[in-house]
């Protein structure tokens, strides 16, 4: 398939939806389901981090503990779900919920919070409505309206970036969201290009030491990965489309100085699920005989692809990737959190919308090896359970030493107990565990000069219903935080975020 066609291909499903039939829903009883009443009743003491903030979060000073290091003087920004129900109906996944915006001015001994939902048209019509209206990534609702354009379900949930004055609520199946850093005001829609207004943008871009940024974004219906490459002051420098044949969901991807690097799990699109009624989620079916495929494709030239094979798993998130020349040609180390299937998908983040834990199979980090010289694939799992991988900024596509990820998950309870830094060459890893009543969040890694560096971020401490800001030594993270900042409310748990320095 030629560009032209691609870009036509393009074209229509920006017009239409990317993943989703045009017809409402009306197949499911109109009767309210019991998934607000579930949660509503439960007793779980952690459910405060899957609730509905009421409205947007007005700067507030937190009390601070110890002193923030200069190199962490800024702004951390970060967004997550938190408009999980309205009207009595409540969205059956996490990922559904309306995204609030988060930004912490850090200053020294002071920190101040502010918190503003992202005023999407989704949101906007639907809180006017004060029910929904339209369907989300893992809610199928009856009578949803019908959708003109993937951004009509874009709740600008997952995460953000900072580029050409605008900082960018990222969701996944459509367009980035302006936002103003200083306000967390909602700017409108980004277009990179008008023929690719409601093409999806993906939540987890690549910027490289240069300033790149690289991106992608998946029609699963069209079967195209689309492609991005953006100047650092934000000008669009190419786009394009690739035919992948049954492409499956891609949350992620790695860059080296030389590749793009996707690795695509064995859950694939299936139209026939979608049509009868599915949630774009549900539509999906996990297919192990399709294994791991890690596609790699050359960043001057896209048309260079190699598919190389890795036993089949699931994965939301990769660390890093960089790459070598050997005898036989480049090998690219890559690392990523590596479940064995998807069940964490269908089940655990759906059940915590019920105030329910279910127990799943946890995640480790695990570094690939791909041989593109001789196409053979190999991996090494670390015994080491984790997610959120972060590195230091400075090394995206280079070759590194150190992950920063969330651990320790705690059974009878959802997500992780501890921050953790992990080698992933020896395996070596060392903890904090901030304590049986906390849930961790992502952090950040935040450079500092020549130094080893510092380690931001949050935590809810449901016990005392607070949200917690921790700052870490980079090199002395299991001695604690050298700094806190603790605000007199809880936030839900969000997902993603970045540090911009003053």
């Amino acid at each position: 398939m030629d560009r032209r066609e691609l870009l036509r291909r393009l074209a229509a499903a920006g017009s239409a939806p990317f993943f989703l039939p045009l017809a409402a829903r009306a197949d499911a009883s109109d009767a309210p389901d019991s998934w607000q009443a579930d949660f509503e009743a439960s007793t779980a003491p952690w459910k405060s981090g899957f609730a509905t903030v009421a409205g947007d979060l007005p700067l507030t000073p937190a009390t601070v503990r110890g002193r923030f290091p200069d190199a962490v003087a800024g702004t951390l920004y970060r967004v997550g779900p938190a408009g999980h129900d309205i009207g009595g109906q409540r969205y059956h996944h996490w990922f559904d919920g309306d995204g609030m915006a988060h930004r912490f001015v850090i200053e020294g001994r002071e920190v101040r919070h502010q918190g503003r939902y992202v005023a999407t048209a989704k949101r906007t019509r639907e809180t006017r409505a004060g029910h929904r209206l339209i369907e989300g990534f893992g809610t199928a609702f009856a009578g949803s309206e019908p959708l003109s354009s993937p951004d009509d379900m874009n709740v600008a949930n997952i995460s953000m970036l900072p580029i050409g004055g605008d900082l960018l609520a990222l969701w996944e199946g459509g367009s980035a969201t302006r936002l103003d850093p200083r306000t967390l005001a909602t700017r409108g829609l980004k277009t990179w290009r008008a023929d690719l207004a409601g093409v999806p943008f993906s939540a987890h871009p690549k910027v490289d030491p240069d300033g790149t940024v690289w991106n992608f974004g998946v029609s699963a219906s069209n079967g195209l990965l689309v492609l991005y490459e953006i100047a650092p002051d934000g000008a669009l420098r190419r786009a394009d489309a690739r035919s992948v044949s049954d492409l499956p969901m891609i949350h992620d991807f790695a860059v080296t100085d030389r590749h793009l690097v996707f690795l695509m799990p064995p859950l694939v699109y299936d139209a026939a699920r979608k049509q009868a009624g599915a949630s774009f989620l549900d539509a999906h079916v996990w297919r192990p005989e399709l294994g791991m495929r890690a596609l790699v494709i050359d960043k001057k030239d896209w048309t260079r692809q190699q598919m190389l094979a890795l036993p089949a798993g699931f994965l939301f998130h990769l660390g890093n990737a960089w790459e070598e020349q050997t005898a036989s040609g480049a090998v690219i180390h890559v690392d990523y959190v590596r479940a064995p299937d998807a069940s964490s998908l269908f089940t655990g983040t759906r059940d915590f919308m019920r105030g329910r834990y279910v127990r799943g199979a946890h995640a480790k980090l695990t570094v690939a090896r791909l041989d593109l010289g001789t196409g053979r694939a190999t991996q090494i799992e670390w015994p080491t359970q984790a997610e959120f991988p972060r590195i230091d900024p400075r090394r995206v596509g280079l070759r590194h030493r150190q992950v920063i990820h969330a651990a320790e998950p705690i059974d009878g309870r959802p997500l992780w107990s501890a921050v953790a830094r992990t080698d992933v060459e020896s395996g070596a890893s060392q903890h904090f565990r901030y304590g049986p009543q906390a849930l961790v969040e992502e952090h950040v890694f935040v450079p500092d000069g020549e130094r080893p560096g510092w380690v931001l971020g949050t935590a809810l401490d449901y016990a005392q219903g607070r949200t917690v800001l921790s700052c870490f030594a980079a090199d002395a993270l299991a001695d604690g935080p050298v700094a806190q900042a603790t605000l007199p409310y809880a936030l839900p748990l969000g997902l993603h975020g970045t540090f911009v320095a003053a």
